[in-house]
């Protein structure tokens, strides 16, 4: 049974590369970007209205989106049994990830390029980190692994085929291939949202997240009617 939590990271996934794919659509169609000079990066498509409007609103919301699947995947795989640092430093990798998401649809190439190579960094690189200190505690700890038994080596492979074309991307550019690099640059955000659509899988066994408030001890007396509401994640049946 799919709960409604298991829609958040096929909408991002669905959201995120149609939203890119766009934002190139309409750089093609306005001859800010001539594939005639070569493959164009992701932001470079982005850098120029009107579709770095488009692009700075679909990466804000996916950011938004991957920090919320981010906390949910925290509390997933706290009542899973995973340790409070090893959970806390996945936690962190991808509410990074996110925040980068977010720092290269507003800081644009052309006007920001230190802090929007700053973001992409955190975006792609910690984006793949993310996923890699899930397969390592899911292959250490055994962890329950929801959905078809293929899941687990697609995810692999889709984490070791980013990893190479990260690596590639950054040699290609230094060596000033700019069009393959970029390339590698395409495919590396396509494979980093289908991970994340992935998760849908995991989030098929939720059936509700509550979230909670938590007031601090202090040393005056307590409230008449404290509040105190527990964060729990209900398992569908």
């Amino acid at each position: 049974m799919w709960g409604h939590l298991s829609l958040m990271p096929a909408f991002l996934a669905v959201w995120a590369i149609s939203g890119v794919w766009i934002v190139f659509a309409i750089a093609v169609a306005n001859r800010t970007v001539d594939l005639s000079k070569g493959f164009p990066y992701i932001s470079f498509c982005g850098s120029f209205p009107p579709q770095s409007c488009i692009f700075s609103q679909v990466l804000n919301v996916g950011a938004a989106l991957a920090a919320w699947i981010c906390i949910v995947r925290y509390h997933q795989l706290r009542d899973w049994g995973v340790g409070k640092w090893p959970n806390q430093l996945i936690l962190w990798t991808g509410l990074l990830c996110a925040l980068g998401t977010s720092v290269v649809g507003n800081f644009q190439e052309s006007n920001q390029r230190p802090t929007h190579l700053a973001g992409a960094f955190l975006a792609f690189v910690l984006g793949n980190v993310y996923f890699w200190l899930q397969l390592l505690l899911w292959r250490l700890k055994n962890l329950p692994q929801p959905g078809a038994a293929w899941i687990g080596p697609l995810r692999l492979g889709l984490c070791s085929f980013c990893t190479i074309l990260i690596v590639a991307m950054f040699v290609l550019h230094t060596y000033s291939l700019r069009g393959v690099s970029a390339a590698c640059e395409w495919v590396v955000a396509m494979l980093l949202f289908t991970l994340f659509g992935l998760l849908a899988v995991d989030f098929s066994t939720l059936q509700s997240c509550t979230l909670c408030v938590q007031p601090w001890p202090s040393l005056s007396p307590p409230p008449a009617s404290p509040i105190s509401l527990p964060v729990r994640l209900s398992q569908a049946s």
